[in-house]
């Protein structure tokens, strides 16, 4: 069902938080959950997966995660605010030490010059820490390439908060 470099990907991710007795989140926009059910086609994944967030609406990111929609009304939804607020909000309506974040335009519509197609903001938080990471990413290709390089990008983010590493934004 998933290629096998997002796989891939997913396994070693489950391993590291596994190894590391972690547990991640996701809140998920443009993506739509594609996050989550690449992580949870792997078996075993309950181990390390504690919930994930669908959050496509506006509404669904103040009610769910509790994202303020005057960060959303002000910088609109595909922003860096929101990207940030989304993975502080998931990291704080689970029991997850990590969570990630997506948003942004996947197209083939909705792009405009400020925000154009491919635009992707992903978030992620680590329990304990006050301020979220945010990473800006343009993506190339139609709506499954957009949608296939967020879920790679969100894996690199959830790898850089189990190492605690800080991410590049």
């Amino acid at each position: 069902m998933f290629p096998s470099d997002m796989i891939d990907r997913a396994t070693a991710l489950l391993n590291l938080y596994h190894d590391k007795g972690l547990m991640l989140a996701t809140a998920e926009s443009c993506t739509g959950g594609l996050i989550m059910a690449c992580l949870t086609a792997i078996a075993g994944s309950s181990a390390t997966v504690e919930r994930g967030f669908v959050t496509y609406s506006n509404e669904a990111k103040n009610e769910a995660i509790g994202v303020d929609m005057n960060i959303i009304n002000t910088h609109g939804a595909v922003s860096e605010p929101v990207a940030g607020a989304m993975a502080l909000g998931a990291l704080a309506h689970s029991r997850a030490d990590a969570a990630v974040s997506v948003t942004g335009v996947a197209g083939p519509g909705g792009g405009t010059p400020e925000k154009p197609v491919g635009l992707v903001y992903i978030g992620g938080a680590r329990l304990g820490t006050r301020q979220p990471y945010v990473e800006r990413h343009l993506f190339e290709g139609d709506r499954n390439d957009v949608r296939h390089a967020t879920v790679l990008a969100a894996f690199a983010m959830l790898e850089k908060l189990a190492n605690h590493q800080e991410p590049e934004g």
